[in-house]
């Protein structure tokens, strides 16, 4: 693990030192040589391995597999516009997204609950300048402030949390916790619980706690969008499970207000994607109700549960990056997201409509995807716990298939507008950035163990 981290941290010498011509392929290159070592951590899933730093079990390892390999492709995105600009402000990217990407790897990897804690809320300074200064729209001031307030609103209490159960139980080493005996809280309160995972359900976010987030996307860059959907927001899912060690049972069953909110959110950001006209926004309200499945399951606190959490939180991952970088396609040769403007374009590029397709079907949850076999396991668990919980949540099945039909008929079926005529053509650079999201997901149809929990 500290081989990995040194070599993320090399590239900033990269950064520093390469020529202006090799900058953007030097970066990229060594970004996928570190992420195929990363790929090792796949082994490890039937024992944890940890040190005094870092700790790689199968609720870790998945996602800082997941993000390493985001990060390559996120240059891979990020070139076409930013290569226009100074050389300084090029490095500087790059830079921080590779502080950002350190951040959210080490937070994901960190052994002790504090050092988890300063990660989780480090990674916020290199997102908000993503956003503020990378930004194309004018309200990106505005979106970076959200960002910041709703963050560190949540961060308050999970600090006091943290350092209670220092003074409880004398260590916040997750390996010595997982192996010791449960500390005995019989006070604690769905009150409590909530405010324990206040910053994990503003991450994430639950319904109520989510008007950060569409803000944060449409005003973001595509690299920040990417990083924003794939891995930041599975930052909340991985803290709810790793902290659920920490809280006593008796808490779980308190905790059926948030089960209703989070089955509501499901639903209610489902039918808002319908009314979306920001091809960004629309995208961005996907990923809410998709996490706040993932909250329902990691209320339930099952096997089956988390295993079904886990698997949602890489299949959305891997589909909603996607999602975002066929959107930018369309916003760098239009300058629009207005999907009214952007009718028609399968006549224009057939091949970017055969990605649409195929990448909308994983966002659907097609069978046999990876996102299909993680909505099983949930729907399943819910079933269990609840059978009017169960009726109430599958009707998201068929709010999901609405919303990704009106994204497929609004983006390429329809009359071509005239300003849409006159488009280069998609690059390699663009298709094999696509392909490299999609490889990996139809990978998983083939052996989806590798991502249960």
């Amino acid at each position: 693990m500290l081989t990995i981290t040194i070599a993320w941290s090399s590239i900033l010498f990269s950064v520093l030192l390469t020529s202006p011509k090799l900058l953007w392929p030097t970066v990229t290159l060594q970004g996928f040589i570190i992420s195929f070592f990363s790929i090792s951590w796949f082994f490890l899933q039937g024992f944890a391995f940890s040190d005094n730093f870092f700790f790689i079990d199968s609720l870790s390892g998945p996602l800082a597999i997941l993000t390493c390999w985001l990060f390559p492709l996120t240059m891979l995105a990020s070139q076409s516009k930013l290569s226009k600009e100074p050389l300084s402000r090029q490095r500087t990217y790059i830079a921080n997204a590779t502080f950002l990407q350190l951040t959210t790897l080490l937070a994901f990897t960190a052994s002790d609950l504090m050092l988890f804690f300063i990660f989780f809320e480090a990674s916020l300074i290199p997102t908000m300048i993503i956003i503020t200064r990378w930004g194309a729209q004018e309200r990106r001031l505005e979106a970076g402030m959200y960002l910041a307030f709703y963050t560190m609103v949540g961060a308050v209490p999970l600090l006091i949390f943290i350092l209670n159960f220092y003074y409880s139980a004398g260590s916040l080493s997750a390996p010595l916790i997982m192996l010791s005996s449960p500390i005995n809280l019989e006070s604690y309160t769905g009150l409590f619980w909530a405010a324990c995972n206040l910053a994990f359900l503003v991450k994430m976010p639950m319904y109520c706690l989510h008007l950060w987030l569409p803000k944060a996307h449409v005003e973001a860059p595509i690299a920040g969008s990417m990083i924003l959907a794939g891995t930041l927001l599975k930052l909340g899912g991985y803290g709810i499970m790793r902290l659920s060690i920490t809280l006593p049972e008796s808490s779980l069953p308190n905790t059926k207000i948030f089960m209703f909110i989070a089955m509501f959110g499901v639903l209610a950001t489902a039918i808002l994607c319908m009314r979306q006209t920001d091809l960004k926004s629309l995208i961005a309200m996907s990923s809410v109700s998709h996490m706040n499945l993932v909250i329902a399951a990691a209320l339930i606190h099952t096997p089956w549960s988390y295993a079904g959490a886990m698997t949602m939180m890489i299949a959305h991952g891997l589909t909603s990056s996607a999602l975002f970088c066929l959107a930018n396609t369309m916003y760098e040769r239009t300058n629009s997201r207005t999907m009214i403007l952007l009718r028609g374009a399968l006549l224009i590029f057939p091949l970017a409509g055969l990605w649409w397709l195929s990448i909308l079907l994983f966002n659907m949850a097609l069978p046999p995807s990876v996102n299909f076999v993680g909505e099983l396991l949930i729907m399943a668990t819910l079933y269990n716990w609840s059978s009017p919980a169960f009726i109430f949540v599958a009707m998201n099945l068929v709010l999901t298939t609405a919303y990704t039909l009106y994204t497929l008929w609004s983006t390429q079926r329809g009359p071509t507008p005239t300003h849409l005529k006159t488009l280069f053509p998609f690059q390699i650079r663009e298709h094999s950035l696509l392909l490299l999201h999609t490889a990996p997901a139809l990978m998983f149809i083939l052996n989806p163990e590798l991502i249960f929990s």
